[in-house]
């Protein structure tokens, strides 16, 4: 599909937030829906419960807390999750198996949350070292560590092909990384930190490799539900501005996100502190990035098909872009 004209976007963006604001404001009585939102690691959760942002929402809700995005996808596709949140090669995985998601809202997340960590005693002391090496990756195929590792390995010039790729999830592949039991690993936060915590050796970071992004995505067959769709803009509004508050008061929010994960409060703060840099509306070069990566997937065989960035986006968007766009004469 062509992109969008450049002077879509703006129109396109504003109908989003309209979107959002509306469904916030809306006096569509929502005491009926009942909204099952998917979390990762209890971070949308967290964010929330800090922020009191959902403490007068107009519609029940309960939460479905997952280690990573593989077994949060697979819900989302039986249906038993209404919302999902997750790196944006996991979100393009999801989408070219089969899942019919929407993106909602992109958060901006910290590069240095994703990296490749290796014991403090290995003889690994460059990404060249890995050749010959086994790297686990967390979780399944298509993370966005697996995106990391891979760009790493092409920074390097070592060849993918030159390094033992095995994957597993993160909870198990932490406990192994603490006891020694494994060598390099390719992970993101909170492992991440708490492999650091435990004197893990960053090896490579994401920066200046790639940009990391997350997404609040919903079903489709949920948006198809005039109610259940108003339920759920309200509620990534008010993601939104539960990012926005955590972002202005860290103390408090690292608290909440300690007791929730069972981490340390020093150990929250470590990590709370690179989580993100805001959630906003999905913007045109998130798209344009989503397309890179589908591309780059799909060529290395990881996607079981390529994926049309620009389709994950509301169908009403779709709608108005289509509408916004210039016809030719005699066009209809």
């Amino acid at each position: 599909m062509p992109s969008l004209p450049i002077p879509v976007w703006p129109a396109l963006c504003a109908a989003l937030l309209v979107g959002l604001e509306a469904g916030h404001a809306s006096a569509r009585d929502l005491s009926d829906v009942s909204l099952v939102l998917g979390d990762q690691t209890r971070q949308l959760r967290s964010l929330a419960e800090a922020s009191h942002v959902l403490d007068d929402a107009p519609y029940d809700y309960r939460w479905a807390n997952f280690q990573d995005a593989a077994p949060l996808f697979e819900a989302q596709r039986a249906g038993a999750v209404d919302t999902a949140y997750a790196g944006d090669l996991p979100v393009l995985m999801a989408a070219s198996g089969g899942v019919d998601l929407e993106l909602m809202a992109t958060n901006e997340g910290d590069d240095g949350a994703n990296a490749l960590v290796v014991q403090q005693d290995a003889d690994i002391h460059s990404v060249s070292d890995l050749a010959g090496k086994t790297v686990v990756v967390s979780s399944a195929r298509g993370s966005i560590s697996q995106h990391l590792l891979y760009a790493a390995l092409e920074e390097a010039g070592v060849p993918i092909d030159q390094v033992n790729v095995k994957f597993v999830l993160p909870t198990d592949a932490s406990a192994a990384f603490n006891a020694g039991q494994i060598e390099a690993w390719a992970t993101f936060d909170p492992y991440l930190g708490m492999a650091e915590r435990h004197g893990g050796r960053v090896l490579r970071d994401s920066k200046g490799l790639r940009h990391t992004l997350s997404f609040v995505t919903a079903t489709r067959s949920a948006m198809e539900d005039p109610d259940k769709q108003a339920a759920i803009r309200d509620v990534t509004q008010r993601f939104i501005k539960a990012r926005a508050w955590a972002l202005a008061h860290p103390e408090e929010y690292a608290k909440v996100y300690a007791r929730l994960t069972g981490l340390s409060e020093e150990d929250a703060r470590w990590i709370a502190a690179r989580s993100s840099h805001g959630m906003r509306p999905v913007e045109p070069g998130d798209i344009e990035q989503l397309q890179q990566i589908s591309d780059l997937f799909s060529a290395l065989d990881i996607l079981p098909r390529p994926v049309d960035a620009q389709r994950l986006l509301p169908d009403a968007a779709e709608h108005d872009a289509a509408s916004l766009t210039p016809q030719p004469a005699g066009a209809s």
